[in-house]
């Protein structure tokens, strides 16, 4: 009877355990590792090599395994004669500092043969694919108020998050296109910053495959999540060799090569550095500048077609073996090309949705000088700027877009600064940054150029 009331309690707290207790459970022993107590063996005497005494804290620090997990095998190392206490403190074991013994550093040395990993020990593929898969069902619930308000240091057109919000909530594919200068990879940078303020996410540092360790751990792309942020309490007694992160945002631009969407192994120290699009899951991947990368726009639709639509992606070891990983996070693609002469429409079709991001008309590009003027302090002079659009754009056929006012304000800010003024929008001041700005050709005239957007009237 109460081994069935025990039961039956069990269950009960498994019904309304978080999904990702499982997974996340700090080991208790050395066997609920999930890994071969080898690798963590390897990476201990590799630190022993390298830093010669070395305190059990220190151990925990870096490998990332509890005390007393690390204690049971330093235990056995210490039987085996691996290792030898160089001293001991007041507390115990814990309070134990360990060295190599001669037997231990020919151990070290064949280790370091193998491989030169020193960091958090490994947590097996299969687990971190159920993680991210479970943490990645769930799709984002972004309102309209909060993708508004990540907009809204931009001027944009009034509805524009109507298409923003769509495509971050699917958590697929996006491309945006659409003339130079118009604040593409701004928005693709305030998406990414949207998504990083989402519910935060449990990543490994690093995964074991086939017995080959792979690198996940970016300093640059992984920022831990804020202390005490309620998803922590959601799961008790973690396992430290996972990090609650922000939801990372990758972004690369024309040095994009193929080699790094695939595993890269280091051949001198002997472990993989996990692919870029690895390292997204679960953010966001932005490619800028697309069909400007050192691999072709065909090349990459060869590679990313298949994961674009099943969500899995395919790697290969150096020993040839393949492997299925996930691939949920949200690609961005950016670009100032024409998307029909880029890729076919077979890849298109697969990137869910598709936003231009036009040319500011008049009056738009008017508000974006105003709030430019008002954040760089040069004041607000209707002549000069009625003189500029006349001059500038209208006579020439110039393409408004919206970096121009940032940029030719800095230049008027520049020469006022070299000649002791006052900055001013004066004709004259504009003037002289626009033929510093612009290149100058006879008769400039752009293709692109729209005859019949909307003008900015004198009166208005």
């Amino acid at each position: 009877m109460d081994a069935e009331l025990t039961t039956g309690r069990l269950q009960n707290n498994l019904q309304y355990a978080h999904p990702l207790s499982p997974i996340l459970q700090a080991p208790e022993t050395a066997s609920d590792l999930d890994i071969p107590v080898s690798i963590v063996i390897d990476i201990i005497v590799r630190i022993l090599f390298n830093e010669g005494q070395v305190s059990v804290k220190r151990f925990a620090d870096i490998i990332k395994l509890e005390p007393q997990t690390l204690d049971n095998i330093l235990e056995k190392l210490q039987y085996d004669k691996f290792v030898e206490v160089a001293s001991a403190g007041k507390m115990g074991r814990f309070s134990y500092v360990y060295a190599l013994s001669d037997e231990g550093t020919k151990r070290a040395r064949e280790a370091m043969e193998r491989s030169q990993y020193i960091g958090p020990a490994p947590v097996p593929m299969e687990k971190y694919t159920q993680a991210i898969v479970l943490q990645t069902n769930r799709k984002l619930r972004m309102t309209v108020d909060q993708v508004k308000d990540s907009l809204n240091h931009l001027i944009l057109p009034e509805t524009f998050h109507r298409r923003i919000g769509p495509a971050v909530n699917s958590g697929t594919s996006l491309f945006l296109y659409g003339p130079p200068g118009n604040g593409k990879t701004t928005v693709a940078q305030a998406i990414a910053k949207l998504i990083s303020g989402a519910d935060p996410i449990w990543i490994p540092y690093a995964v074991t495959i086939a017995g080959f360790i792979v690198n996940l751990y970016d300093p640059l792309l992984f920022v831990p999540a804020q202390e005490g942020h309620p998803v922590i309490d959601e799961v008790r007694n973690i396992d430290r060799r996972w990090g609650l992160w922000d939801r990372p945002a990758v972004m690369v631009g024309g040095e994009l090569t193929m080699a790094a969407l695939d595993l890269r192994y280091d051949t001198i120290a002997k472990f993989y550095e996990a692919p870029l699009q690895f390292k997204a899951n679960g953010g966001m991947f932005l490619i800028d500048d697309f069909g400007r990368q050192m691999v072709s726009p065909q090349e990459l639709l060869n590679r990313w077609i298949v994961p674009l639509e099943s969500g899995y992606d395919f790697l290969r070891l150096r020993t040839g073996q393949t492997l299925q990983v996930p691939f949920r996070q949200l690609i961005v693609f950016s670009t100032n090309l024409d998307p029909n002469q880029l890729v076919d429409g077979a890849f298109l079709r697969r990137i869910q949705m598709k936003v231009e991001v036009e040319s500011p008309d008049e009056r738009m590009f008017f508000q974006i000088f105003a709030r430019m003027s008002q954040v760089m302090n040069v004041p607000m002079e209707k002549e000069g700027f009625l003189h500029l659009i006349q001059r500038w754009y209208r006579e020439t056929g110039r393409e408004l877009q919206a970096v121009h006012p940032r940029d030719i304000l800095k230049i008027i800010v520049a020469m006022a600064e070299y000649e002791g003024i006052q900055p001013r929008m004066t004709p004259q001041m504009i003037d002289d940054a626009c033929k510093a700005y612009f290149v100058q050709s006879s008769g400039i005239s752009n293709p692109n150029f729209n005859p019949n957007i909307r003008r900015l009237q004198p009166e208005e």
